[in-house]
């Protein structure tokens, strides 16, 4: 008889991954993140997307906005989903806020990086970034290009 295959789940992570690209990133800062059950749902299935969102201050609170939440509205049915991008409360301790709001006073912007959720919380990766200008990404790329090529010589020779 055939054993019982396990769900499969996506990897613990959301990743941004043009925030490496967009940002040169420094401080990188472990938050909460304020969710109700469709929100923490979406978040567990991975059908969360955070291209395109970034971190506010206000009122001495951390903002997420506009990262995309795919909410299923009918459970029973499960055909109706909808996309939420409506903004979201950080939980982080005051010092760091107030660290991080010194340092946007200074030019740099607050990015996400990962949505982790992994464990019983969903926690949310931020970092201190400063946006790339164009030929800073076309440096990245082509590094990226030669950094490619000579691994596949170094793999072809051996």
């Amino acid at each position: 008889m055939a054993k019982p295959r396990k769900k499969q789940t996506q990897s613990s992570a959301i990743v941004n991954r043009r925030a490496s690209f967009d940002y040169q990133l420094e401080d990188e800062l472990t938050v909460g993140v304020v969710l109700t059950g469709p929100e923490v749902r979406a978040a567990r299935d991975g059908r969360v997307q955070l291209k395109g969102s970034f971190v506010t201050i206000r009122n001495g609170e951390l903002w997420l906005n506009n990262a995309s939440f795919s909410l299923t509205l009918n459970e029973k049915t499960g055909q109706s989903t909808t996309v939420d991008t409506s903004p979201r409360k950080l939980l982080a301790h005051r010092k760091q806020i107030e660290a991080m709001d010194r340092e946007k006073q200074t030019g740099l912007t607050i990015v996400p990086l990962r949505l982790l959720t992994r464990g019983r919380h969903i926690k949310l990766v931020i970092a201190l970034g400063k946006g790339k200008k164009r030929y800073d990404k076309r440096q990245t790329i082509k590094r990226r290009d030669q950094e490619r090529d000579t691994s596949r010589i170094l793999r072809s020779r051996v």
